[in-house]
């Protein structure tokens, strides 16, 4: 049976990440990219669905682990009645080469330890031919793929799985590496595991060295960067929404989704977040990947692509693994990309012209013509109903979001041609984005309650309304923003956390059975809105209740059961790190007497709202 999702540590490459437990498990690797079948699927299922364990023989008393500095370095220290050792996991990121590296060491006594690896390829279904080419290298081939298993211990294949068992004492270290390779293609050569670790460390650590941001809160907030960082796909520039697909927002439910590819909302989001952070290159390679994705017809643009721009990602069931804790079906692919959010052409613009003021060269932007391409659909396209920001699998709807993010759309556009200098219709995109404004404002706004809602004409709320004033629709101290906040605490709030919408036993708004997680998003968000609207103290406590729910090693899921006390949802999700990010920069500036959203650092005073 797979760990907790909160007692997982993550490793990656900036191609693909493994998962590693806290008794020492890699649960769930997909090779070579992050959407690849996985060759560790035990995460789904149980160690017959694939793992790699190394572990004290004996039972442990104690697990103590950390990233090493700034870094993707993972170390676990484990302690028995015998001794003591540490377990340094890491994947260097480099081109044309997939490594994951092991290196156990003692540090006191000595300890009996056992390695077991069980290679199942295509989210494991297949069991691979194993060859043993000598008592410290294992091969293990199927189809396209191969990787290699070497460690300096002596290793046994039997019952379907390879075994090393070994000593290691105070001073000694013993290497393990798995490298993945094309089948056809001659295995690479053996690593030096030591060093290769230590070049991962510097590779980190230097990455982190542009890390500009210098408010509250340091530790969490580069921990988040650094995992936003693993989350991007190096030979593209696209970003991934997480490293998982099925783990489920609800325990035991259907609510199970495929989340490594790359969503236009969460791709753009992380990047103002590494922008924010001083993270450049980032926002260029990004720019040139989503000029690549979306190429084409402006109405047809998806909200999700594969990592290399990929617009085909069928879902499909894997019918033979039981899911997380029971949680099924498991899901490969996602059919959401054939759905029509609104929102995303906000969140698109809204990053291009961020990215732009950071990187502009003489008064040039090369995405400028994608961007005008997309102000001309929605010119007519944001009167269209859409299936919303959380993918409702159900009737489209005017959803109050999705036009405000169009608004977003309009209102960016227009700067790029005022503050910029870029050719548009300046005049008919300015009437377009108070046109949009009104509308929200009369169509989206409940008078009786004092409260926007989810939809035009609904009653429902939406927790994705605490967005308004963190876009610049409507400042966190306009009385129908500060109505729409207390609404939310009424009806949304439950145990202290934020839920997106109201479910009921019936079923909930997107028409799936009612259940699951508190969404941390949406709570990072009450958060700003506290904070921007002079709650501070209250922005600050909920914060900090968000920053305790990270795992040992700072990680958080999508969602939060309070109920259950557990993380739901895949993991790690940008979704999450993203605002933790955000609101530690909002509480920064409010502490500070000058409470600022993101947008309104970007830009000066009086910018914003119609």
């Amino acid at each position: 049976m797979a760990s907790l999702i909160e007692d997982y540590a993550l490793i990656g490459d900036t191609h693909s990440a493994a998962l590693v437990s806290r008794d020492g498990s890699i649960d769930w690797l997909c090779l070579p990219r992050f959407d690849s079948p996985a060759c560790f699927s035990a995460l789904l299922g149980d160690e017959d669905a694939g793992r790699w364990r190394i572990a004290p023989v004996d039972p442990v008393e104690s697990v103590v682990r950390r990233y090493r500095g700034d870094t993707l370095v993972l170390e676990t220290d484990m302690t028995t009645v015998t001794g003591t050792v540490r377990i340094t996991d890491a994947m260097l990121p480099r081109a044309g080469a997939h490594t994951v590296l092991r290196l156990v060491e003692g540090l006191s006594g000595t300890v009996r330890m056992r390695s077991e690896a069980r290679f199942r390829f295509d989210y494991g279904s297949i069991v691979p031919w194993v060859r043993r080419r000598d008592e410290h290298t294992v091969t293990a081939i199927a189809g396209p793929d191969a990787v290699t298993l070497r460690t300096t211990a002596p290793m046994e294949s039997h019952d379907l799985a390879t075994f090393a068992e070994f000593e290691v004492a105070a001073g000694q270290a013993v290497p393990f590496s798995l490298s993945w390779y094309p089948s056809h293609q001659p295995t690479p050569p053996p690593p030096a595991v030591r060093q290769m670790i230590a070049e991962t460390e510097a590779w980190w650590t230097d990455w982190m060295a542009g890390c500009t941001y210098d408010g509250l809160y340091q530790s969490a907030v580069r921990r988040s960067l650094i995992t936003l960082k693993a989350l991007t796909f190096a030979p593209t520039g696209g970003i991934v929404a997480a490293v998982t697909t099925s783990l489920p927002e609800h325990i035991g439910g259907v609510r199970n989704w495929d989340y490594r590819y790359c969503w236009l909302r969460d791709a753009t989001i992380t990047l103002l977040a590494l922008l924010d952070a001083g993270f450049t290159s980032e926002a260029l390679a990004w720019r040139e990947w989503l000029l690549r994705a979306v190429g084409g017809d402006p109405s047809r643009v998806q909200i999700m692509y594969g990592v290399a721009g990929e617009r085909r990602l069928p879902e499909y069931e894997v019918s033979w693994l039981p899911g997380y804790e029971g949680s099924a079906p498991v899901r490969v692919g996602n059919a959401a990309v054939d759905q029509f959010q609104l929102d995303v052409y906000g969140e698109v613009l809204d990053a291009l012209h961020v990215a732009r003021m950071a990187t502009e060269v003489d008064g040039r932007d090369d995405a400028w013509g994608l961007q005008t391409k997309l102000m001309e659909f929605l010119e007519t396209g944001w009167r269209k109903p859409d299936e919303g920001i959380w993918e409702v699998r159900g009737p489209r709807r005017h959803f109050t979001h999705s036009k405000v993010m169009a608004w977003v759309a309009a209102d960016r556009a227009v700067k790029g041609i005022i503050e910029s200098g870029l050719p548009g219709p300046v005049e008919r995109w300015a009437a377009l984005r108070d046109e949009i404004h009104h509308e929200v404002c009369e169509r989206g706004f409940d008078p009786e309650r004092g409260t926007f809602t989810q939809y035009y004409g609904s009653t429902e709320l939406d927790a994705a309304l605490l967005y308004m004033p963190l876009v610049g629709f409507l400042p966190a101290t306009d009385p129908r923003v500060v109505g729409t906040v207390s609404a939310i605490e009424r009806e949304l709030l439950e145990d202290g956390f934020v839920n997106r919408y109201p479910t009921a036993e019936d079923g909930a708004v997107d028409g799936l059975p009612a259940g699951e997680g508190a969404f941390l998003a949406c709570t990072f968000w009450l958060a700003d809105n506290y904070a921007l609207s002079g709650r501070v103290r209250e922005a600050q406590e909920l914060f900090e209740r968000l920053l305790a729910l990270r795992n040992d090693v700072g990680l958080l899921a999508e969602e939060y059961d309070p109920r259950l006390g557990r993380m739901t949802g895949n993991f790690p999700q940008a979704f999450s790190h993203v605002p933790l990010v955000n609101t530690a920069r909002t509480l920064t500036d409010a502490l500070g007497g000058m409470p600022r959203s993101r947008i309104d650092r970007a830009y000066p005073p009086g910018h914003f709202f119609g």
